[in-house]
């Protein structure tokens, strides 16, 4: 069989996201990547990572000053390929067909702002016979654009990320209850309210509190019985999950957040919120399943812990115990996310046929 060659198409340099070292390191089945990055993926190293974060910031607010509202759309190279998959971004292809994966509806647009002068000529691109399919996803984002693009509606399919299970896990032998925390953005990944959790539950209960993230010098003074951690190579991050009993994640801004799937590949219950902006959490925490939640009706501080955050604090603590006081609850929802890696809504399997099948249409119909 003619393997289907795919020009991944990006908006940076390089893809800053697990979602492409994923896909890159398990295509589907007559599959071939061209452009790809082997081993690309989400940024560890502190000193690039920062270097990375404030390059972007400065690109972006440029374009805010002179463009405020433009299409996140990029010319392709021209090469021997079938098809292009717009990795987070969309093409300006003249004679290729393509599909394009969507985070959220802002994801389109270069700023993140949405505009009429961008929105007209977004949909001028969607609507042009050579984009097949855009990908959505979550259901959450699918309904953000057409929120904004109603006319998108049978070019919308929704693609969930997914990510390799793991294979002989090893079984917690863990005295105390170990809960983890991994974040590169430790404000707006709600860093500080995991620390004040963690600190609790130990102080209270004698938890085992993990940090992995860029925490503040002055901060880390104020939590002195926790584990803290910068940032660290995948394998390593990944000996860590796999020794630990429950993931925390109380972030406020997430359109999706590859963490929680990392986390459930290693059998880790998620302990999360949901928020307004946090919405699509739900498509992947399973409640009572793979993890528990709190609903909360605004976003959290990401820089001080004020009289809402004490309340959630409280509410998160309280699903905590639910863990504390019954540790065969753990290896019940263990069984859960390992099986919703491995076979369910988030399995390169199912991934992977879904993709095939979009490139097949899209070949077929160009």
């Amino acid at each position: 069989m003619k393997p289907i060659k795919v020009y991944l198409q990006y908006p940076w340099k390089f893809p800053d996201s697990p979602y492409y070292k994923s896909l890159v390191e398990n295509p589907p089945k007559g599959v071939e990547f061209l452009n790809a990055v082997k081993g690309g993926g989400a940024i560890t190293n502190k000193h690039m990572f920062k270097i990375s974060g404030i390059a972007k910031r400065l690109i972006r607010l440029g374009f805010k000053i002179v463009y405020p509202s433009i299409p996140n759309a990029h010319y392709p190279r021209k090469g021997d390929y079938d098809l292009i998959h717009c990795a987070h971004c969309l093409s300006i292809s003249k004679d290729k067909p393509w599909v394009a994966d969507i985070e959220m509806n802002t994801s389109m647009f270069l700023t993140g702002r949405i505009g009429k002068l961008g929105e007209r000529k977004i949909r001028n691109l969607v609507m042009d016979s050579k984009c097949k399919k855009l990908l959505p996803w979550t259901e959450y984002a699918k309904q953000g654009i057409l929120d904004v693009f109603p006319e998108f509606g049978k070019k919308l399919e929704v693609v969930y990320p997914a990510i390799p299970a793991r294979k002989n896990l090893k079984k917690s032998s863990n005295k105390r209850l170990r809960i983890l925390f991994v974040a590169r953005y430790f404000d707006i990944k709600g860093g500080l309210i995991a620390l004040e959790i963690l600190e609790r539950l130990r102080a209270k209960y004698g938890v085992e509190g993990i940090i992995v993230s860029v925490v503040p010098d002055e901060i880390k003074l104020r939590y002195p019985h926790l584990k803290i951690y910068n940032l660290m190579p995948q394998q390593e991050l990944f000996q860590l999950m796999e020794s630990s009993d429950l993931f925390l994640y109380p972030g406020s801004y997430d359109t999706f957040g590859f963490a929680l799937l990392e986390a459930m590949s290693f059998g880790l219950p998620i302990l999360t919120i949901i928020t307004p902006n946090s919405a699509s959490r739900k498509e992947i925490v399973s409640a009572g399943k793979t993890g528990e939640y709190i609903e909360l009706d605004k976003n959290l501080s990401g820089t001080s812990i004020g009289e809402y955050e004490e309340r959630a604090i409280s509410e998160i603590m309280k699903k905590a115990e639910l863990f504390i006081k019954n540790r065969k609850r753990i290896e019940v929802m263990k069984k859960q996310c390992l099986k919703e890696i491995s076979s369910g809504r988030f399995s390169l399997v199912k991934r992977n046929k879904q993709l095939r099948r979009i490139y097949e249409e899209a070949i077929r119909q160009r």
